[in-house]
């Protein structure tokens, strides 16, 4: 009995022992960090001298060269660009004008990504309101034929996880051309899926179903925007007049990963992919979405290379193209993966925000799921308590599904992000230094934990 009493009591010692090295390099790593980050200032450079950069767009051709000397710039062993064929959309001029009165309006909005416009040419209309897919399934072919169809869905303001929000109200973004289609609708205008009361029109990407012969042009509208169309069309008849020259180039264009590791030190072949997506759309900067994932990807490798940290595996950032409207990139990294049978112990993205983190999602069997919180305590003093959410990222999902690769996602704190995505306001200036550096830290600490501990 005291021989296992003593047994029991050097395995607790070592235990110990263990949980304060691994503390004392999660203060290490966000120290340096916090003190010596550079994620923030290449974020100001990327929105600032590139912009928007929309897949297969001049935009993006800059933004692959900008993450190219960045990766370099981080001390990365190697850098090297993969080959991705992408969609080429191309918004081209647009406007709305609402008749809620004597006389049209002009009013923001922005078409949805993907979408088909009216050729240039005005198309001109009677909206018709609904306020979600049930109450239009009520009304009859008639009401709805050669009228714009006007989806007023709400994004719900009880979910506390605003991306639940999200989830729920995305398909009216996604699929309301195709129904308004099909009962021979002339166009389609949505209340955009914004937590914002201001009236930034969202854009996003939206689908074409086989089925549907006639793409309509689909265009979106700020909150306030929408609830005087709102009034308007309880009041009475409104007309609108839209007008749109966006369209999807037929061919893809060639475009890139960008891609930089630490070689590992024990077993080389074994990678954790750390990333987030270099497109983003064509307004504003793509601040939040995804540039803070980005840089945060590239100040891990800075970070472990700064603090002389040599991890066990291979340490690979992925700056993925075309997130936004196809996941080209995240299909030709997966694909690539196969066809080299590399090994990949697990892929970790940032693309919710570079707001302040407060857990990482673990898309994996129970069991990885257990041994990564066996370490919780460790993440507490960072304020990052949230490890029970199924979380990885687009980008990152073709690993899982194609490879059966565990995916782990970064989920900052979820309440502005709905502000800003996917519009002209998602810039630079609405980014906060420490909240970003913050994310790059849980990102750096959670590629520590895995080197040092593994998954199972």
């Amino acid at each position: 009995m005291k021989i296992l009493a003593l047994s029991a009591g050097l395995m607790a010692a070592a235990t110990t022992a263990f949980a304060q090295q691994d503390s004392l390099m999660f203060r290490k790593i966000s120290d340096e960090v916090l003190l010596n980050g550079t994620c923030y200032d290449q974020l100001r450079v990327l929105c600032k001298t590139v912009g928007h950069r929309l897949a297969g767009s001049p935009g993006a051709e800059k933004a692959v060269k900008w993450g190219e000397k960045a990766m370099k710039e981080s001390g990365a062993d190697k850098v090297w660009l993969q080959p991705v064929n992408v969609p080429q959309w191309i918004r081209g001029k647009e406007s709305l004008e609402l008749k809620m009165g004597s006389s049209y309006k002009s009013v923001p909005t922005l078409s949805l990504g993907n979408s088909e416009g009216t050729g240039g040419r005005p198309l001109e209309a009677e909206i018709i309101m609904v306020n979600s897919f049930d109450e239009y399934k009520k009304l009859s072919d008639k009401a709805v034929k050669d009228k714009i169809v006007f989806f007023n869905y709400r994004f719900r303001q009880d979910f506390v996880n605003s991306f639940e929000g999200y989830g729920d109200a995305v398909a009216y973004r996604w699929n309301s051309p195709n129904v308004a289609a099909k009962r021979g609708a002339a166009g389609v205008i949505i209340r955009s899926m914004s937590t914002g009361i201001d009236d930034f029109p969202h854009t996003g990407s939206m689908h074409y179903e086989d089925s549907v012969t006639v793409k309509l042009p689909e265009m979106a509208i700020g909150n306030i925007t929408a609830d005087e169309l709102e009034a308007a069309c309880k009041k009475g008849k409104v007309l609108a007049r839209m007008k749109s020259e966006c369209h999807m180039n037929p061919k893809l264009v060639p475009s890139y990963n960008v891609i930089g590791e630490i070689k590992g030190s024990e077993q080389p072949e074994r990678i954790i992919t750390i990333g987030g997506h270099l497109d983003s759309w064509d307004v504003g900067e793509g601040a939040h979405d995804d540039g803070a994932g980005c840089v945060q990807a590239i100040e891990v490798i800075r970070t472990l290379k700064a603090i002389g940290y040599k991890p066990k595996y291979t340490i690979r950032a992925v700056l993925f193209m075309n997130e936004e409207n196809g996941n080209k990139g995240g299909h030709a990294y997966a694909d690539s993966a196969i066809a080299k049978k590399e090994n990949h112990l697990v892929a970790f993205e940032s693309d919710a925000g570079g707001f302040s983190p407060r857990g990482i999602g673990l898309e994996m069997s129970d069991a990885q799921k257990a041994h990564i919180r066996k370490y919780k305590d460790l993440f507490m003093p960072y304020n990052v308590y949230d490890f029970d959410h199924e979380e990885g990222g687009v980008d990152i999902s073709p690993l899982k599904y194609k490879y059966k690769v565990p995916l782990a996602g970064l989920l900052p704190d979820s309440q502005r992000y709905f502000d800003y995505h996917h519009t002209a306001n998602d810039v630079f200036e609405v980014v906060n230094h420490r909240e970003l550096k913050l994310g790059a830290v849980t990102m750096a600490q959670f590629v520590y934990l895995v080197c040092e501990h593994g998954l199972e």
